[in-house]
């Protein structure tokens, strides 16, 4: 029996396929579209039963390939780029592939976790699962929204579990082939390593230089929650994954390059001293983005709460603090 990753050459996937690996399953089928082909480096340490194409594995999948052979689908796979305008591509990949697999998990009776999105809220600032508070802002976010509707509309007519994860901003390993799609920690640290300053946007939306707040949330934390939810096939619903903390810029950011600075065997800065050496830098907040940046998130996790989910979430301190040693491990 195995278990189905899709995405899995990707961020949140190959994470995902690590931790299961860190469990003792290799009956992994990955499947993954590697048009852009450096994302491989992401499986190069894990184990894996097969790889097979998103394309072909649909096709597959309608064959009756693997009927009665997988155990769980934890469904990875999507564009997430927010600035992609292409609407059909993003419902196709995004919403199709995503219905075909629901069908086909609930005709087989299996398991079915998948990645939405915290973006389904658009510019709100309530971040509870109700309809009421869900108006994405793009198209990508508009995908991801459409298919929760969908899901929400079969509820009561499930023959398996169904879970839908709304990932707030996540960061951590095995994302360097996202590019400019990248975590913010990402693109600190390379800013700092580069530069020896990150540069973060000047005050907006009622907010001082930096004290934009998102719900930072660590991909380890995104990989416990899939195997919680893994762990409990009985529970179903549609979940924020976040903190339930939101934290700023000016924080993230003096945690990068404070973790930096540890591994050069330097001293931790106060974010007052970071600005006063120019070490954090404020630049001019673009025109481009007015209207449709969101300058504070934070995930209400209280319906995770209720499914038993326990564990504590990673600071920005803890969890980008462990980032940045394995980006410096990954460099040695």
């Amino acid at each position: 029996m195995f278990i189905v990753v899709t995405g899995a050459a990707g961020f949140i996937g190959s994470n995902l396929v690590k931790a299961l690996n860190e469990r003792g399953i290799s009956e992994i089928i990955a499947v993954d579209d590697l048009k852009q082909g450096d994302k491989f480096k992401n499986l190069v340490d894990c184990e894996i039963a097969h790889y097979i194409d998103k394309d072909d594995f649909i096709e597959q999948l309608d064959a009756g390939d693997f009927d009665g052979e997988i155990d769980a689908v934890l469904h990875q796979g999507a564009c997430s780029d927010t600035m992609e305008q292409d609407g059909r591509y993003m419902l196709d990949n995004n919403y199709q592939y995503s219905l075909a697999l629901l069908d086909y998990c609930q005709i087989e009776e299996i398991p079915f976790i998948y990645a939405s999105s915290a973006s389904v809220y658009g510019g709100g600032s309530v971040f509870r699962e109700e309809r009421e508070f869900e108006a994405p802002l793009n198209v990508y976010g508009y995908s991801k929204f459409l298919f929760d509707q969908i899901v929400r509309r079969r509820w009561d007519d499930l023959s398996a579990q169904v879970v839908g994860l709304r990932y707030f901003n996540v960061y951590g390993p095995r994302e360097n082939h996202k590019g400019r799609m990248a975590s913010v920690a990402y693109h600190h640290f390379h800013q700092y390593r580069e530069h020896g300053k990150v540069k973060l946007f000047a005050g907006c939306d009622g907010y001082g230089n930096g004290e934009q707040k998102r719900d930072f949330v660590s991909v380890e934390d995104v990989v416990r929650v899939n195997l919680h939810f893994l762990d409990h096939p009985k529970q179903s619903g549609i979940f924020n994954l976040g903190t339930g903390r939101a934290q700023s810029f000016n924080e993230l950011a003096a945690a990068n390059v404070n973790a930096c600075r540890r591994h050069d065997g330097k001293p931790a800065l106060a974010l007052d001293e970071l600005v006063a050496q120019g070490i954090i830098e404020y630049i001019p907040f673009p025109d481009a983005l007015v209207g449709k940046y969101q300058s504070f998130t934070e995930a209400d996790i209280a319906r995770l709460r209720e499914t038993g989910y326990e564990y504590p979430f990673l600071t920005v301190d803890e969890g980008v603090g462990r980032y940045i040693d394995w980006l410096y491990g990954r460099k040695a």
